[in-house]
């Protein structure tokens, strides 16, 4: 057994799994990922897809094998910790754990919530794309002091109030095309494991007992701060640090904090009470990637205190321990301010995508680097419900003429074709090796697309040689490409119509009332009233609605408000 490993002591309830030397053995009851989520009113689409996508994940998708055969050899990621791009190296060949923190669960998730879990399912699916066996572990922490202090509001048991809201949240990762995780730990599960770990940091001497509290001393350990940066200076009682007057060093933090009045609490050897928040992951991760695996991640508010505590509680416990990659998406912003509940400036996932198809949302996160702040506006939303409806409808429109040539097609496409498809299979494989740069690779879509486009409505495209070969080709990569970045639907025909239905709800208008205002259109030009006709086509361009015209009639389609587009 490697060095690393040894100085896991196994917990006595729950078995460790997912060690990385193991086959990824399937979870216990108590961790097992959610199979089926009691959703109400979640979109059957959505859910097709997703049950879709995660019947897949056991293995490599056959449908990225074109892809895989080209891929690029060498992936390089980010890590807070050196601060620079680092060649990704499992520990294990092949098999790669990766940790990212959860939710809080005490409140529906708000869109930066979305943005952590959209990125890490991206890097999820990248490297289940390249090859990897992915042990991916996502907690939820439902004993926190948030959640006790929303239950007495509410008047509800905490336990009761965070599994709800773990719920909940699963619902918006179904609609946000998540993958589950292989493994799911709660930190109420957790407690034999916690208080285990909370011993190994006091018997090496790195924590102190006060009055029933458990504080781990920073001033044993003297490599706190190097992955944010910070000094021990610093960190100042009441900045993110609880002040308390008892504690040796104000930067000190809770391992375990005594029972209050009314509070839910567990037994421990230091009386009763309820873990830190730090302690939490540090004890779930060990339990099911041990300590020492590939990729811990979350949002970058985590960075400092709770990743740095993390690493110095997990350290304490086990000299061995260590993380090869350290991952951290940007901020989701309003008006160049980070979007939290604590500012009140934020969106639900609920209140956005009532108005927006959830791929919407997902294509305008991903339409921003993992790394960078992306600025939330109602201007970036329509641009990215404007581009997944052209997507979608292209596909579609392709779909439904290679479904009517059911002739037997021959194995070669013409040279202009396959260039177009082998620089976009270049441009994928460069952009997503270089720390999933995604937003390149949604602008790499424009090429594919409009040759596609090109083939079913040009003259020229129609007569094209091998036709039916070229769509079928260029349908096959785009489509590979877009379940990798998980935009892929199980069927384009039900998101376009998806999206024109959220089209019709944001402009206020129903459907007849469209198709009225197009025969009142339609009879002003054939009564040659040019000016009544363009007033029409203006009037609903305003509101999101726009009108084309062609030889068979004039039809609508979703698209960015006139107003907006001036923005």
């Amino acid at each position: 057994m490697q060095a690393w490993l040894r100085c896991f002591k196994p917990l006595t309830l729950i078995p460790l799994r997912c060690s990385p030397i193991s086959r990824f053995q399937k979870p216990p009851n108590h961790l097992k990922p959610f199979k089926s989520i009691n959703v109400h009113n979640l979109n059957l689409l959505l859910l097709n897809t997703l049950t879709t996508e995660a019947s897949s994940s056991t293995s490599s998708s056959s449908s990225s094998k074109s892809l895989r055969e080209r891929e690029t050899k060498e992936f390089w990621l980010y890590n807070t910790m050196s601060r620079e791009r680092e060649l990704f190296k499992p520990k294990v060949v092949g098999k790669v754990g990766m940790y990212v923190c959860g939710v809080t669960a005490y409140d529906l998730s708000h869109i930066g919530h979305a943005r952590v879990y959209v990125s890490f399912d991206v890097l999820f699916r990248y490297l289940r794309h390249l090859g990897y066996e992915v042990c991916y572990v996502r907690n939820f922490t439902d004993v926190d002091d948030k959640i006790i202090a929303r239950a007495n509001e509410l008047k509800e048991d905490p336990l009761s109030l965070s599994r709800r809201f773990c719920e909940e949240f699963h619902q918006d990762m179904a609609y946000l095309h998540c993958l589950p995780p292989s493994v799911e730990p709660r930190v109420s599960d957790h407690m034999p494991q916690i208080i285990d770990m909370i011993k190994q940091i006091l018997d090496k001497g790195c924590a102190y007992v006060i009055d029933g509290d458990v504080y781990f001393s920073v001033d044993k350990f003297p490599d706190y701060g190097q992955l944010s940066g910070r000094r021990l200076e610093d960190n100042r009682a009441g900045e993110r640090v609880a002040v308390d007057s008892r504690k040796r060093n104000p930067a000190d933090f809770a391992l375990w904090k005594s029972a209050k009045e009314g509070e839910p609490f567990w037994e421990s050897p230091w009386g009763p009470g309820r873990p830190g928040w730090h302690i939490e992951c540090s004890a779930m991760s060990a339990a099911t990637l041990g300590y020492s695996f590939d990729i811990h991640g979350g949002g970058m508010d985590l960075v400092f205190p709770h990743h740095e505590n993390e690493i110095a509680q997990s350290c304490a416990a086990c000299n061995h321990s260590n993380v090869s990659y350290w991952v951290h998406n940007g901020f989701v912003t309003v008006d160049s301010e980070k979007m939290s509940k604590s500012l009140g400036n934020f969106f639900t996932i609920r209140q956005v995508i009532e108005l927006y198809h959830p791929l919407a949302l997902r294509l305008f996160l991903i339409g921003t680097h993992y790394r960078s702040p992306i600025n939330y506006s109602d201007v970036q939303l329509e641009s990215a419900s404007d581009r997944v409806y052209y997507i979608y409808q292209t596909l579609y429109e392709c779909e439904e003429v290679l479904r009517q040539h059911t002739e037997a097609q021959k194995d070669s496409i013409p040279s202009e074709i396959e260039k177009c498809i082998d620089k976009f299979h270049k441009d994928f494989d460069a952009s997503m090796a270089d720390d999933l740069h995604t937003p390149v690779v949604l602008a790499s879509l424009s090429d594919p697309l409009k040759t596609i486009n090109d083939l079913l409505h040009t003259r020229k495209g129609k007569k094209q040689e091998l036709r039916m070969e070229s769509l079928a080709a260029l349908e096959k990569i785009i489509s590979d490409v877009l379940a990798v970045l998980g935009l892929l639907p199980s069927g384009y025909y039900e998101v376009v119509q998806q999206l024109k239905e959220k089209a019709l709800k944001r402009a206020r208008l129903t459907e007849d009332q469209v198709l009225k205002k197009i025969e009142e259109r339609t009879m002003a030009r054939k009564n040659r009233e040019y000016e009544k006709s363009d007033a029409i086509r203006k009037e609903l361009a305003s509101l999101g609605i726009a009108l084309m015209d062609s030889p068979n009639g004039t039809t609508w389609r979703p698209a960015v408000p006139l107003e907006l587009q001036e923005q």
